[in-house]
């Protein structure tokens, strides 16, 4: 039952709407309705500006750290249960109910969720975005990259076969949902990102 609890949790956490709620609170209006229509702090950034977006990042992240640090640490739960609930706040940032199931596309959370079960593997992934941003300024390249080189860090570092397979689940998805971003960045129409 606790897990189940957790689970369920985790996916109302998931879905709070960070980006579109911060617009909205500041004046900014729905963010679904400008740049990109994305509620991500990379739609967030262009359209809101930098102060926002960064709140907005650091919001989404933690939506997916810290259910799964309570998991881990203050219910003790095991590393299947604990994939769960990392599975759980993803999904629920990329497909909430509080907007009809039309999220973002989850690399913030994502994030979040992998300091909290693999932070050593973040690292070298956020070495690998970094420099590929920095490189051809494509955010959306950067995040497919690190998204593609979790799971095999994850699974590398001895990770348990939930865990790894959570995080299968999780970089398919934040590909998956990068679909259009491919489309551009193999046409060449890809917007790129100016800090």
């Amino acid at each position: 039952m606790t897990t189940l609890i957790a689970v369920v949790v985790s996916y109302l956490i998931g879905a709070i709407p960070c980006g579109l709620v911060l617009t909205k609170l500041t004046g900014g209006g729905d963010i679904r309705e400008s740049g990109s229509g994305n509620i991500g702090a990379t739609n967030v950034y262009r359209t809101a500006g930098r102060t926002l977006g960064v709140i907005t990042l650091l919001g989404d992240a933690l939506k997916g750290f810290l259910p799964v640090l309570i998991a881990q640490q203050a219910l003790g739960l095991g590393d299947a249960a604990v994939a769960g609930v990392a599975a759980a706040a993803f999904l629920g940032h990329c497909f909430p109910i509080y907007l009809g199931f039309k999220g973002g596309k989850g690399v913030a959370t994502a994030l979040g969720i992998y300091l909290a079960l693999a932070p050593v593997a973040v690292l070298y992934a956020a070495l690998v975005f970094v420099l590929l941003v920095w490189k051809y300024r494509y955010i959306s390249l950067g995040s497919i990259s690190a998204a593609a080189l979790m799971p095999v860090l994850v699974w590398t570092r001895g990770n348990s076969s939930p865990v790894v397979l959570a995080t299968v689940l999780i970089g398919f998805l934040v590909i998956w949902r990068h679909k259009a971003n491919i489309d551009r960045l193999l046409t060449g129409t890809e917007n790129k990102f100016n800090l």
